[in-house]
């Protein structure tokens, strides 16, 4: 019933008081629920105080020494940092290895200029001489190989009669005179002028060799084979008094009583790791790099060379001397070394490169040897080194020659005798490093499975199209040829081609691989639309990558 006063609720029993809650059937009584709540009570009460009593020092001491996790919750992580561990111990090895046949590389193009190149002119020029009794077969007064190599000779013995004229004693004591400081800065200048003029100096004797072999039927774009011939002999000629320069302030570092300067451009060797090893590198600039450490520590091991020479010379080639000098030398080897390795360690470990990657620079490096070998090779071999790692050897020729003989005399009929055994002797240096170089690339080359670019040549590139990409109709004729015997040519002479022919040479295929070191061919070619605003650049930087100072950096 409801109250119709107060419109209130009321119970059964007349009261507006709610009646007490009875146990329903399996549920606990009101009383007992108050007994529990209050046993819960009670014993967070006592858990609140045992928590307190915990946070003690002891406890705390305790927890500490004795806490213990589990590796194996991250074991990804772990086992990438220790990868790390075993690839920075990996790169000493692998990238001495790439050193030491970098550095046979450009021995053997160094050597080359000494041994074969003499006796290469001589071929053509008697090839030159005695042409009218054989009769005009082609219309070539002589091969683009024989054209080059006497231009390389005519400027090899140019630039000598130059360097006579220029003082190397007085260059010597100009530079003694200045202070520590301005021979740290020349020296850190002489460096930069170093890779710059080498960059740009490849490219001088390119454009003669090109210039003066080109074929006469096509239309005249260029300023004269004689603007280009000297062009090359002033950069030859001034590349040879600078690399001078930079011999004679290691040989004042070198004869100074304090070793203060020697010191200093050991330190600048470590100014390098500051300045390469935080940056982003991806492959192909390490490759890049790598080429350059090559080229800069065989120019080192010149250098010292012709220190050792004109110390000795001003000490009567006194034996004592050079156990003097030795010391030295092996400081500044070993400088190099250690500063290389540190230097490639940390930029792997910062890039996530593996030290697997050397092998296929490596490979890439041998692929240009076996390549330059082929029948239609359209490069020699010195020239490929000389692209690839910056190392032009005509400067470096000109100067050691200028300083052998100014520092030796050859006087009467036994000291001509030693000369010609020392130079049958380098002759054979040079045969026995160019079969072993062969052997090793060919091996490098079939580790890296690249054989089969050696026999698929393919058309040479258009403009707007990569080279390699290019699909060959001709079944590989020209390339490697084999005998009867199943022995593999690579050193056969090329077979000059008819002018209204279509030239098909064997692109670098080297130049796809490095581009992708792993291995895989990426497809860079885009859409149409997109090949319509490519500009003629890009076409230009497809012919020539891998100079030292990265005309193209990917």
């Amino acid at each position: 019933r409801q109250d119709s006063g107060r419109g209130e609720p009321k119970t059964l029993w007349g009261s507006s008081e709610p009646r007490p809650p009875t146990a329903g059937p399996g549920q606990p009584s009101p009383q007992q629920r108050t007994e529990t709540l209050g046993f819960y009570e009670s014993d967070r009460g006592r858990k609140k105080k045992r928590s307190l009593s915990d946070l003690s020092l002891l406890r705390f001491i305790s927890a500490e020494l004795t806490r213990g996790y589990f590796l194996e919750h991250n074991e990804a992580k772990y086992t990438e940092r220790r990868e790390r561990v075993y690839t920075c111990m990996r790169i000493p090895k692998e990238l001495e290895k790439l050193m030491f046949f970098g550095i046979f590389l450009c021995l053997d193009a160094f050597l080359y200029v000494f041994t074969l190149l003499p006796l290469r002119v001589f071929l053509a020029m008697f090839r030159f001489l005695t042409l009218p009794c054989y009769g005009l077969r082609d219309r070539r007064l002589l091969q683009p190989a024989q054209v080059c190599d006497m231009l390389k000779g005519v400027i090899l013995v140019i630039c000598y009669f130059m360097m006579h004229y220029v003082d190397y004693s007085m260059m010597y004591h100009l530079i003694r005179g200045q202070s520590v400081i301005k021979l740290y800065i020349i020296y850190n200048m002489l460096e930069v002028a170093d890779r710059l003029i080498s960059s740009f100096g490849q490219d001088i004797l390119d454009a003669l060799y090109w210039t003066a072999t080109e074929p006469k039927e096509r239309k005249r774009a260029h300023i004269g084979v004689i603007p280009h011939f000297f062009m090359a002999v002033l950069y030859v000629f001034l590349h040879a008094i600078l690399i001078m320069v930079q011999a004679t302030t290691l040989n004042v570092a070198f004869n100074s009583h304090n070793k203060s300067l020697l010191t200093i451009m050991m330190s600048n060797n470590f100014v390098e790791i500051k300045g390469s090893v935080f940056k982003k590198f991806e492959k192909n600039n390490l490759f890049q790099m790598s080429n350059s450490d090559i080229k800069e520590r065989f120019t080192n091991y010149v250098l010292l060379l012709i220190v050792c020479l004109r110390n000795m010379e001003q000490f009567s080639w006194n034996p004592d001397h050079f156990w003097v000098l030795f010391p030295d030398v092996c400081m500044v080897v070993a400088s190099e070394i250690a500063v290389d390795i540190v230097k490639h360690a940390f930029i792997t470990k910062f890039n996530d490169i593996t030290a697997d990657v050397y092998s296929e620079y490596r490979a890439s490096l041998a692929f240009d040897l076996v390549s330059s070998r082929q029948k239609n090779a359209y490069t020699d071999y010195s020239d490929s080194v000389s692209r690839r790692m910056g190392f032009i050897p005509l400067p470096l020729a000109v100067l050691l020659i200028r300083v052998v003989t100014s520092s030796i005399k050859v006087q009467g009929v036994l000291a001509y005798v030693c000369v010609v055994l020392f130079y049958c002797g380098l002759i054979s240096l040079k045969v026995l490093n160019s079969i072993v170089l062969l052997g090793k690339s060919c091996q490098y080359v079939k580790e890296a499975k690249m054989e089969e670019k050696l026999f698929n040549p393919v058309l040479t590139a258009t403009p707007g199209k990569p080279a390699g990409k290019q699909q060959g109709t001709f079944k590989s004729t020209q390339g490697i040829s084999t005998d009867e015997n199943g022995s593999t040519s690579v050193t056969n002479q090329p077979v000059h081609q008819k002018e209204n022919m279509p030239s098909f040479l064997v692109t670098s295929n080297s130049d796809q691989f490095l581009t992708t070191p792993d291995g895989e061919e990426k497809d860079i070619s885009q859409d149409s639309s997109e090949l319509k605003h490519r500009s003629a650049k890009k076409d230009l930087l497809e012919i020539d990558r891998f100079t030292i100072c990265g005309n193209r950096i990917d």
